[in-house]
């Protein structure tokens, strides 16, 4: 009977296992992101923290919580993305086309993650789509490292959509899949880290100001919603108009902030004038 269910089969088989992955690397990436940041925070760099505003504990468990509910989503898309596999729906490639046929497809998976997340995240900002898709998302207004999954389930769904997608079109050896979802929970934490992680000259230099900083999505939560659509890299935004207008200057003020007087304590960091509650949300029409 369970073999008739080749879903089911997969979960008897595979699930805890699958759960036990994809929780575990959530945990390392927003865990290790967390500490780091309460590292910094006790260091002559504490006035990189982005927000004068803190999270609360409250917040972090919600954040917690649904990113313990997308884990679920996760695992139920995994048995069918499994299934498509073994069926040969989805592409299986057990070899691998060399490093530098490796590391090329790491790079195209990266490029085309990014422009999926820029058209379906700037999609989920649609009026008539915000509050039943990406509404949970952005009651973080002051994020943390543990809101990288911090998703409702229809958004955690389209968020797993581009797996099938590209196994649809592209033989991808299961190792570059690997270091592919590895990046892309760290970058996530680190893009919610509340905290500017990057070097002061980032913006400068023509080799690194594509790739997106922390306060390239810190802004997105906290200095208008419908900005700043990107996941890696500033191209899209760039190119479709939706990149914060002070996002250069912002980025520039955090990270040239001199050290905080001990009296001020860990919290200090300049004020967000721009910060905008839930409540004043006014998603994107286009």
């Amino acid at each position: 009977m369970i073999q008739d269910l080749p879903p089911l089969a997969i979960l008897l088989e595979k699930g805890s296992a699958i759960f036990a992955f994809d929780f575990g690397r959530y945990l390392a990436a927003a865990g290790v992101t967390s500490a780091i940041v309460w590292g910094l925070r006790r260091s002559n760099l504490a006035a990189r923290k982005i927000q004068g505003r803190e999270a609360t504990a409250a917040d972090r468990r919600r954040e917690f919580l649904q990113s313990l509910q997308t884990v679920g989503v996760y695992l139920f898309a995994s048995l069918f993305i499994v299934w498509g596999v073994d069926s040969g729906v989805l592409h299986r490639f057990q070899g691998s086309y060399g490093v530098l046929g490796d590391m090329a497809l790491l790079a195209a998976i990266i490029v085309a993650h990014d422009a999926y997340f820029y058209w379906v995240h700037r999609a989920m900002h649609h009026p008539r789509l915000f509050k039943a898709f990406h509404r949970a998302h952005h009651r973080s207004v002051t994020p943390t490292p543990w809101a990288a999954y911090s998703f409702a389930i229809p958004e955690a769904f389209v968020m797993i959509l581009f797996v099938p997608i590209w196994l649809f079109f592209v033989a991808t050896p299961a190792w570059v899949m690997f270091l592919w979802i590895n990046f892309q929970i760290v970058r996530n934490a680190m893009g919610h880290a509340g905290f500017e992680l990057h070097p002061r000259w980032w913006l400068s230099t023509p080799l690194t100001r594509w790739i997106n900083t922390t306060t390239h999505h810190d802004l997105h939560h906290s200095g208008g919603f419908n900005r700043n659509y990107g996941l890696y890299f500033t191209w899209w935004d760039k190119w479709m108009g939706t990149e914060h207008p002070h996002y250069a200057e912002r980025f520039r003020e955090v990270v040239s902030r001199g050290p905080v007087r001990e009296a001020a304590g860990p919290q200090a960091g300049g004020e967000m004038t721009e910060t905008m509650s839930l409540h004043s949300v006014q998603p994107s029409r286009s």
